[in-house]
């Protein structure tokens, strides 16, 4: 069984951007080796990146969500992480916005949250663990 990993924006932009293939390629193996979980939070996040700062148009994106939900389970924004995002928020300080991630990535029962933005290789509520696949 492979392990439950949430997927974080960058990682999926980097799945649909040309500008560093290298971290591309590194974003491709996740969704090869990993049991791959995101949120309506990372969809919304994403075609905002998507439209405004890499100018695609809107049935470039659709087409592209279609294809992150495949590939990926959908976890739903509902108060239950929004509660537990403000927790997370007093505890470890963390903005916000990647507190509604890490609660999202604990209420999917993920080991790992891949992403580029927080603390690599913290551990959260001795559950999940960060990681920052592009770091070198």
């Amino acid at each position: 069984m492979k392990d439950k990993v949430f997927i974080d924006t960058n990682v999926l932009i980097y799945l649909y951007s040309a500008d560093e293939p290298d971290k591309r390629q590194k974003a491709i193996s996740v969704f090869d080796n990993y049991d791959c979980i995101t949120s309506t939070q990372v969809i919304n996040e994403f075609c905002n990146v998507c439209i405004k700062k890499m100018g695609k148009n809107v049935k470039d994106v659709a087409a592209a969500i279609s294809e992150i939900i495949n590939a990926c389970k959908l976890e739903l924004v509902e108060i239950e992480t929004i509660n537990m995002a403000l927790e997370l928020h007093n505890r470890y300080n963390f903005s916000y916005f990647d507190c509604l991630m890490l609660a999202s990535a604990l209420n999917s029962n993920c080991k790992y949250i891949f992403t580029e933005d927080m603390s690599d290789s913290q551990v959260i509520y001795e559950k999940l663990k960060i990681v920052n696949i592009f770091k070198n």
